[in-house]
């Protein structure tokens, strides 16, 4: 039986803050619930030639647009149950905060507890999941950020969602999962970083978890929508601020034995594949970023499970390797940008583009994708009011092997896509949020039309619409009562249609993005 795989690391990254609008809090640096982050972004998106936000989670030592803190406790507090308002609603769980030490410790609970039915399914009875761990992170000195993360989890997902798994052997974004009694999935991850500022326009990163590069809802490029995954990450800044730098350097694994023998009475390992990426943001002006991108996927591990790299896996310069290899060598190589216009404090413009394989002469292997969205902060004058409208087109063939290449090289990592989720075709995404002091409605529109195989498509609406209220703003603990309304119609074998209608309520901690809008 399946054993989820756990693993628990650190790495180096900096302590984000964030000021919430009603309150100020503390918060952790993860790349954050898409809705939760809206009032961040909106406080981002002022003409500055400092600030960077196409790469997540933000590194604020760059810039103190990054930076709000709140030190409303003056001394040394160990706080587990404390029945006053103030400890419910507003402050961490537990905290270490010495009076006169540079040293502060905050942990806080994960919770997804959520419980619905789906109206579509007759069958089946009620559908639910059941998350529990904890999050701690903490500062030592004004130069060193740590923090890890473990959940735990069992859930009985909607029909789409549970096949996806068992077609992938992982649930999405969250790893390997083992049967639960008859229906449900039993699965559990973890993540973990220490944050150096080594020099003050020097960042070094090193840890177990995920990144995002892109200024939409979804990325082409590098998203957090996989299982997290082991890196290194080394961010420099130059000419005050206006040139931001990144090297990633992970460690992937495809879910396939790593030997083609495997001795009895071991743990089956699976194949490894390293990979890099680069990312350099360039403030053109205060209001236009401009960012370049590339990714290399290096060969994956022999049949003994060792890797073979070469000097230029390490090399740091964008588009070198590109130079050198090209985007049909047995090392897969992906390329694109970004960029990004702050028309005004409440419009910005965003767009992507990625290119796989270019260069072929023959025109049905060339495989490319773009984006183009629309950010509306404070929309018709309504404070906390954001709309947002993002067109994405993926050509079928993106992110797999280049032609001829092993089948080992795929953009992927633990059976899932490292950027766009839907894997190609084309999505129409419609997002509406409203805050109101503690009380918010979210709402998103999905429209798919997925290319799959021998010229079969499917076309997928999803509508996926709730209200909440945020019990507490230091680790974003809501409750919501929602609605996910999901169509899926295929063009050649109509028995395969499918909807869904799942009515939710939820108690949540939502401090990481799931993408099951698929």
């Amino acid at each position: 039986m399946l054993r989820p795989n756990i693993s628990f690391s650190y790495g180096l990254m900096a302590l984000f803050y964030f000021c919430i609008g009603f309150s100020k809090a503390q918060f952790y640096n993860l790349p954050n619930d898409y809705s939760f982050s809206l009032l961040t972004e909106r406080g981002l998106n002022v003409p500055d030639s400092s600030i960077h936000s196409g790469i997540k989670p933000y590194i604020p030592f760059f810039s103190k647009k990054y930076l709000h803190v709140a030190d409303s406790h003056k001394v040394f507090k160990f706080i587990v149950d404390d029945p006053a308002i103030d400890e419910v609603f507003y402050k961490h769980f537990l905290r270490v905060e010495p009076k006169k030490e540079k040293f502060k410790l905050y942990i806080d609970p994960i919770l997804n507890l959520e419980v619905g039915k789906n109206l579509s399914d007759t069958v089946s009875k009620m559908l639910y999941s059941n998350t529990r761990g904890l999050i701690a992170s903490g500062v030592i000195g004004d130069r060193v950020y740590f923090e890890t993360m473990f959940a735990e989890s069992q859930s009985v997902f909607p029909n789409y969602i549970a096949d996806a798994a068992r077609a992938s052997q992982v649930v999405p974004g969250q790893g390997r999962w083992k049967t639960f009694k008859t229906s449900g999935f039993d699965y559990a991850f973890s993540s973990g970083f220490v944050s150096i500022q080594a020099l003050k326009k020097l960042n070094i990163q090193v840890g177990h978890g995920k990144q995002k590069i892109g200024n939409g809802y979804r990325s082409l490029l590098l998203s957090d929508n996989s299982f997290n995954y082991p890196f290194a990450r080394v961010t420099q800044s130059w000419f005050k601020g206006r040139v931001q730098y990144s090297n990633i350097y992970a460690v992937l694994m495809n879910l396939v034995p790593a030997a083609k023998i495997i001795n009895p009475n071991t743990e089956r390992l699976f194949q490894k594949k390293a990979a890099s990426f680069q990312y350099l943001s360039v403030n053109v002006t205060k209001r236009f970023n401009l960012g370049f991108f590339q990714a290399l996927i290096w060969q994956a591990g022999d049949d003994k499970n060792r890797q073979h790299l070469d000097w230029q896996y390490f090399n740091p310069v964008i588009y070198t390797n590109l130079a050198s290899y090209g985007l049909h060598n047995k090392n897969n190589i992906l390329i694109g940008c970004d960029a990004k216009v702050k028309l005004s404090r409440s419009f910005s413009l965003y767009g992507q583009f990625m290119g796989d394989n270019l260069s072929s002469r023959d025109s049905t292997d060339v495989t490319y994708g773009y984006q183009l969205g629309v950010n509306y902060f404070d929309a018709f004058g309504f404070k906390n009011l954001f709309m947002q409208i993002e067109f994405n087109d993926v050509k079928a063939g993106s992110y797999i092997n280049p032609k001829g290449a092993v089948s080992d090289q795929s953009y992927s990592h633990y059976n899932q896509n490292l950027a766009y989720t839907p894997g190609n075709g084309q999505e129409m995404v419609v997002i509406g949020d409203y805050k109101k002091n503690r009380f918010s409605a979210n709402a998103r529109y999905h429209y798919q039309w997925v290319e799959m195989f021998g010229g079969t498509y499917s076309q997928i609406s999803i509508i996926n619409a709730k209200i909440g209220y945020l019990i507490n703003p230091s680790y974003n603990l809501n409750i919501s009562l929602g609605i996910l309304y999901r169509t899926q119609n295929f063009s050649t074998f109509s028995s395969l249609d499918n909807q869904t209608n799942y009515i939710y309520v939820g108690l949540k901690t939502s401090i990481y993005n799931l993408y099951y809008d698929f």
